[in-house]
């Protein structure tokens, strides 16, 4: 899915929609036929995704790398949870998850690549799944909420993404851990069934009175006719115009089947065939062809009839059908999942392209809600997919390939037209480099193509074919012999692909790199930090106004024209100050509670007054930020968030056992700044003899 910022957020009813034009395979031909064809992508709704599932399968077990791709509703949720610049790892990852977590999936691409030694090829298998989050259990908690962004949602629509499509016929799912949950609620709910049935109903109502004289007057009449011959359907079944019984054989006993009657009416006629009849018991079934439930009173001929085989068997039997029922909902609200828990158990390499936010939305749909570091995530994210390669590390970490996309830029698109021109034109290149090409082949619906039609870019299940092109494209180059390197395992473990597996960019903007296998990342070696985040300071809330610039010349004048190495706009409503030392950032955040408790008018003339004004502004240090990144709200400006956070202005605390040296500099600046007024006459005082100088 290509990245870029998207403004603002609006409502899904109010995006406009075209309707969905590409050919689906059924439209394409073969490749023995001289016509170019439309690109061949097998589409997956809710309506054949059991039977697209069982092919499926069979393609990814035989298959040497999938490679996968997501399109969002999404990516930020506010301005400044975009990628900045002073933003340290593991804020990344808080704002990764954010976006995870706040966004939905609704494609999902997912393209099986095997290699075919008869023809030298890689054939490949594109599947394109429209998903959605429907709700489908009767005991779900409330209707999922997900978030659009507007420029998102122009961007689906600009390359003709099937909305309709995607509402009506996308495929729902729950992840492992809803799975987990639902199956609990169904224990709790046949355990406490079993003890709501040994309850007795009171009847306090003149209308259940009525009702069970009613119903005992039906079920004697029924009784009668069936022990002494006759017709034995109700006459009184004739009088309830949404309500009627019907005489059936229930397990090989006449019964009489109960229809249109409220669970609590049923309540009434188990009370009224407790008290007045013997032989007649209750039972509620499912009825196995259409998995409704239904109601029967039962004829019993003997007691130990009714108490050994009604009592002990069937009810208990109708109970585990229910269950049993209930379990299949359950597993068929799985849905989508099943794809996910098919490439994990297969263990198969994974093939993305700048590819992080991907993964963790497959966690957070698939798997369960997202841990709260970096650290717990890839150590969990590991053990459901061991290999995973990100195309773009691959391209802009491997010299040769750097030195051919410095042409280009690296995202999917250009990536692909760079390496792979044979495959999306369906021509031969005369570029040398591509002397080493991989001949791809696609197949739909058991038809093999050869030469198709460039196909629909940011369609998910195109966006993962293309994918896998330059991932097997990329491998040719590295040296890879695909006779004897294609299998999935000598893929993942070859040593080719050591330094790219399982590294993702947790972010392109500085090129942070983090290690799915280790935890670890290189946020710190990687383009050589030029600051360190102790010497950071947040401020947010100052007027409008005020430009980084301007803030600058505030702080330099307090502390030294050296003491600011930076300030950068996070939005609007606040700044980034990186500070030439930590010792600063102590200084200023003392200064700053100085200034704002100190009543004197002379306070104003202060050069951080411009930035105190209004007595609002907040000021605190880099773990503030992360505190409120970590935050699940998400307010457009950021010092509304920090607001709303609670997040309040404070100093940084002092750290325990410091050294003597530490303690005599910490000492000279509670000396310079606890006393404020000093600093303030200090100031008055150079102010007065400038003045003085411009007189004379």
């Amino acid at each position: 899915m290509r990245r870029h910022k998207r403004w603002p957020l609006r409502p899904l009813a109010s995006v406009l929609v075209r309707p969905h034009l590409f050919s689906s395979a059924a439209e394409t031909v073969g490749a023995s036929t001289s016509t170019v064809a439309a690109f061949p992508l097998k589409h997956v709704k809710r309506s054949d995704f059991e039977t697209t599932l069982t092919e499926l399968r069979s393609h990814v077990k035989a298959a040497d790398f999938v490679a996968i791709d997501l399109e969002m509703t999404g990516v930020t949720s506010a301005p400044w949870r975009d990628s900045l610049e002073f933003d340290r790892y593991d804020v990344r990852y808080l704002k990764v998850k954010d976006s995870a977590e706040k966004f939905a999936v609704v494609q999902f691409g997912v393209c099986p690549f095997r290699w075919d030694s008869h023809t030298q090829t890689f054939l490949s298998h594109p599947h394109n799944f429209f998903v959605y989050p429907r709700q489908e259990l009767a005991f779900d908690p409330p209707a999922h909420e997900f978030l659009c962004q507007t420029t998102s949602m122009d961007f689906l629509a600009k390359y003709q993404f099937d909305f309709n499509a995607c509402i009506h016929e996308g495929i729902s799912y729950l992840s492992r851990r809803q799975e987990e949950e639902a199956s609990k609620r169904l224990e709790m709910l046949y355990d406490e069934e079993g003890v709501a049935e040994t309850e007795d109903v009171k009847l306090v109502r003149l209308a259940d009175t009525l009702f069970a004289e009613r119903m005992k007057k039906t079920l004697s009449e029924w009784r009668s006719q069936l022990l002494h011959g006759g017709n034995a359907s109700s006459s009184e079944s004739q009088k309830m115009s949404t309500q009627s019984t019907q005489t059936v054989f229930h397990h090989m006993r006449p019964a009489l089947r109960l229809q249109g009657f409220t669970s609590h009416q049923l309540r009434v006629i188990q009370l009224v065939l407790g008290k007045h009849f013997g032989d007649l018991v209750y039972i509620h079934a499912n009825d196995d062809k259409s998995s409704c439930s239904q109601d029967f009173v039962v004829y019993t001929d003997s007691e130990s009839d009714k108490d050994n085989l009604l009592v002990s068997i069937l009810q208990k039997e109708a109970k585990d059908e229910r269950k049993r029922v209930a379990e299949r909902k359950i597993q068929s609200a799985v849905g989508f999942r099943q794809v996910i828990d098919l490439l994990s158990s297969e263990k198969k390499l994974i093939v993305g392209h700048n590819c992080f936010l991907d993964i963790a939305h497959v966690y957070s749909k698939f798997v369960g809600p997202l841990p709260w570091t970096a650290e717990e995530f890839v150590a969990s994210i590991n053990n459901h997919f061991p290999y995973i390669v990100d195309t773009k590390i691959l391209l802009n970490v491997n010299p040769m390939l750097h030195q051919r996309m410095k042409k280009s830029s690296t995202s999917l698109s250009s990536a692909f037209s760079s390496l792979c021109p044979q495959i999306e034109s369906s021509s031969r290149s005369s570029d040398p480099f591509l002397e080493k090409r991989v001949k791809i082949d696609v197949e739909v619906d058991n038809v093999r193509y050869s030469n198709w039609n460039a196909g629909g870019k940011h369609e998910a299940g195109y966006d993962a074919f293309m994918t896998g092109c330059i991932f097997a494209q990329a491998c040719s180059h590295l040296g890879f012999d695909f006779k004897h390197d294609s299998q999935s395992e000598n893929l993942a473990q070859n040593e080719k692909l050591e330094k790219y597996m399982n590294r993702l960019y947790l972010s392109w903007t500085r090129g942070d790199i983090i290690d799915l296998g280790t935890g670890n990342s290189n946020a710190e070696n990687w383009r050589v930090s030029k600051f360190k985040y102790e010497n950071i300071v947040l401020i947010w809330n100052f007027p409008r106004k005020l430009k980084a610039r301007e803030i600058k010349e505030c702080i330099c004048k307090a502390f030294g024209s050296t003491s600011v190495t930076c300030v950068y706009h996070i939005d609007d409503t606040a700044v980034f100050v990186l500070f030439k030392n930590s010792e600063l950032v102590s200084d200023f955040l003392t200064l700053k509670q100085q200034l704002e408790s100190d009543d004197g008018p002379v306070t104003i003339l202060h050069p951080l007054s411009k930035i105190l004004q209004g007595g609002n502004t907040g000021a605190a240090d880099y773990e503030a930020y992360k505190e409120i990144c970590s935050s699940h709200i998400s307010k457009i400006l950021f010092s509304d968030q920090a607001e709303t956070v609670g997040v309040k202005s404070r100093t940084r605390p002092e750290p325990k056992g410091e050294t003597s040296s530490e303690t005599e500099r910490r000492e000279n600046r509670v000396g310079v700044t606890n006393n404020a007024s000093d600093l303030i006459d200090a100031f008055l005082a150079n102010r007065v003899q400038v003045e003085a100088a411009r007189t004379n």
